[in-house]
């Protein structure tokens, strides 16, 4: 028996349940991994509400997590038992062993620790495909990172600085801007007392950003749009504030021409060769000490439930793990 976080209905965090679940010998193409770290992400409040639909009821929570491989099934290649891996999959991942498809799972380095990269590769490959496929980030580009001091928004503003950007953050209190400021922010707005895009604005000179990183959604989109320069992007990666609704197409033109889109990480892990390009270039980065990885909090499987409680209400700074 292994245990597992469930949910059997959509709804707030005490549908989150520790439970002891049969786990069946790896499928062809699967190796089963000893989880060391799991990785805690908004994405999987979006789950637990049903913001998100699972593919059904009951479902075990969790899209990230680290460990060891203990078995292999039929047909898996590159894999050995003992291999220290990471993996990010829709769903699954709050429980102490799962199986995993082997085509999902990369090798990890030994400068990367189970805990860094179960608390990284959700957010840290995020912030990869943000900043190198959905808008190329170059030196001498201006970028607005909405909730800077968040686990995703800490990794866009060290690695845009890397990558000789002019990085504005957001933030919601002095200690969050502090922390942005720590990991490379330029400037900081703080968004509850201050207008951002006029700041953005008087900040820029009126020249605006290149590309807006919006982790934040509904309560910052018009903002976030009125921040960008003619031709600019706004990248809507995430709901934290509830998700975008009645979007107007025809404003993006007088607005500047602009760019919007709603990408999603699982659009390009599931090509194996952008995969390892990805994860080759985000263990690199933090590797080299570049990004540092910051895991503002540690807890065992079984809070999960208070864990999201804290999410919920943005008490958090940086990465969440659990721990079976």
């Amino acid at each position: 028996m292994v245990a597992a976080i469930r949910v059997h209905r959509y709804g707030g965090p005490e549908v989150l349940q520790l439970e002891e679940i049969e786990l069946p010998p790896p499928a062809k193409g699967e190796i089963r991994v000893r989880q060391k770290a799991i990785g805690v992400n908004f994405i999987d409040t979006y789950f637990r509400t049903g913001l998100y639909k699972a593919p059904q009821l009951p479902f075990i929570a969790g899209n990230e997590a680290a460990g060891e491989v203990t078995a292999l099934g039929e047909g898996v290649e590159g894999f050995a038992i003992g291999d220290r891996v990471a993996y990010v999959v829709t769903l699954g991942c709050y429980a102490a062993e799962r199986n995993v498809p082997a085509a999902m799972a990369v090798k990890l380095p030994a400068a990367i620790s189970d805990e860094t990269a179960a608390a990284m590769m959700l957010k840290g490959l995020t912030a990869e495909y943000l900043l190198h496929r959905t808008y190329k980030v170059r030196p001498g580009d201006t970028i607005l990172v909405h909730a800077a001091a968040g686990g995703v928004g800490q990794i866009l503003t060290q690695w845009g600085k890397h990558l000789g950007a002019t990085v504005i953050g957001t933030a919601g209190t002095e200690e969050k801007a502090a922390l942005a400021r720590e990991n490379g922010c330029d400037h900081v707005i703080l968004y509850r007392s201050e207008d951002f895009a006029k700041r953005v604005a008087e900040i820029t000179k009126g020249e605006k950003c290149n590309v807006v990183y919006d982790g934040v959604g509904k309560t910052t989109f018009e903002g976030s749009l009125d921040s960008l320069r003619p031709l600019g992007v706004l990248a809507s990666f995430g709901n934290a504030s509830g998700p975008v609704s009645d979007f107007n197409l025809g404003i993006l033109g007088p607005k500047g021409s602009l760019f919007v889109t709603r990408p999603t990480l699982f659009t390009f892990i599931p090509r194996r060769a952008w995969l390892e390009e990805m994860a080759g270039r985000l263990f690199e980065v933090v590797a080299s000490g570049a990004v540092k990885i910051a895991i503002s909090r540690r807890a065992p499987l079984a809070d999960a439930a208070e864990v999201h409680r804290a999410l919920e209400g943005r008490e958090t700074t940086g990465a969440v793990i659990l721990t079976p």
